[in-house]
């Protein structure tokens, strides 16, 4: 995309889940040091980072060099993750964008007692059964991801938090976490692509 050819890529680092299956790659990285060191550079004074991508959630916390000071993650359970969205979008029949406007008409957000998406899934069928607005579930739904991943982090996240991952394009996965969090978050303008920012960085350092 940026019409760039072989020869002009001094260096590349993999990161992610499939990070061992790129053969060119000069060297595999991994997401938590990658969003890390991707975060740091937008926001150097950035303390604390949620990444909510859709298979996975992470809370990692950093020092004043943004250095990974230590972190907690969940990859085993998609409540905390863009999947528990998706679903509810497609059991809505409403495309990303328009969960999100939906949850942005709520008047009480719905309570959501389960935390696994199987048994979340017909606590929503039960719940639009008993005539509870759609925006409501779909805020609490916000809410409950939100709760799930400040509660993985253990302990109180330190200001300035940043937020990153696919799902961070929804403001009001934004607020909810605001909410939880009692603090404003900082959502930086592709935040979707830190992860990858921080491996070229990294990458850079390389060449």
């Amino acid at each position: 995309m940026a019409g760039l050819d072989g020869a002009a890529i001094q260096s590349v680092v993999a990161t992610g889940y499939g990070r061992n299956r790129v053969p060119f790659a000069a060297t595999t990285i991994t997401e938590i040091t990658c969003h890390a060191r991707g975060v740091h550079h937008l926001d150097p004074a950035a303390r604390s980072i949620v990444e909510i991508g859709g298979q996975d959630s992470k809370a990692i916390r950093l020092d004043e060099h943004g250095r990974v000071r230590d972190f907690a993650m969940n990859d085993r359970c998609a409540a905390g993750t863009g999947r528990f969205l998706e679903m509810l979008a497609s059991r809505l029949a409403l495309d990303w964008s328009g969960l999100d406007e939906l949850s942005q008409r709520s008047q009480r957000p719905a309570v959501m007692s389960n935390t696994c998406v199987v048994f979340a899934e017909t606590e929503i069928i039960g719940l639009l059964a008993e005539g509870v607005a759609a925006a409501d579930i779909a805020a609490g739904v916000q809410h409950s991801v939100a709760t799930r991943v400040v509660a993985m982090a253990g302990r109180a996240l330190d200001p300035p938090v940043v937020f990153t991952g696919g799902v961070a394009l929804q403001p009001g996965m934004v607020r909810a976490l605001e909410g939880v969090l009692g603090c404003p978050v900082r959502v930086p303008a592709d935040p979707q692509f830190t992860g990858a920012l921080g491996a070229a960085i990294l990458a850079g350092g390389m060449a």
